[in-house]
């Protein structure tokens, strides 16, 4: 007998890494995948591995930091946050520990005041990083948003 799986959506990660050299700044990178952009640091879920796993992995493959995770900020969850499908993404608040350097699927990176707007961001990433900002002001995570359609 096949048991068929339910069709979900995919699960990713992203990360808020701050510098703490400069802690009001966080590390942003140019993807080299569609979408193209810039991004938080981030990426897919591999079977077998948490998800904090998965953000630790994908903070070293994207920019040669070790991370200290330090809080989830939130799920980010809208269907439509992703071009290329339904994708659920746990974003996290972590310390870089390291020299970043740009590889694997990031063409560049840069350390930026998350209130600089000049950055056209990929995804859902201006929201996640403005809940990062009220979180940096307040202690709150992301708020819950329920979609109504």
């Amino acid at each position: 007998m096949t048991v068929q799986r339910p069709r979900t959506p995919l699960l990713a990660v992203d990360l808020v890494i701050r510098q703490p050299a400069q802690p009001g700044r966080v590390l942003l990178i140019e993807r080299r995948n569609p979408p193209l952009g810039w991004a938080l640091p981030g990426g897919f879920v591999d079977e077998g591995e948490t998800v904090e796993q998965a953000a630790r992995r994908e903070a070293r493959e994207e920019t040669a930091l070790d991370v200290r995770l330090e809080c989830l900020l939130g799920l980010y969850s809208d269907p439509a946050r992703d071009p290329r499908g339904h994708t659920v993404s746990a974003v996290y608040v972590a310390r870089g520990e390291g020299d970043a350097r740009a590889q694997d699927d990031a063409r560049s990176l840069q350390w930026l005041d998350p209130e600089d707007r000049a950055f056209a961001l990929a995804f859902d990433h201006r929201r996640i990083l403005d809940d990062y900002l009220r979180h940096r002001a307040t202690g709150d995570v992301a708020p819950i948003r329920l979609l109504l359609r």
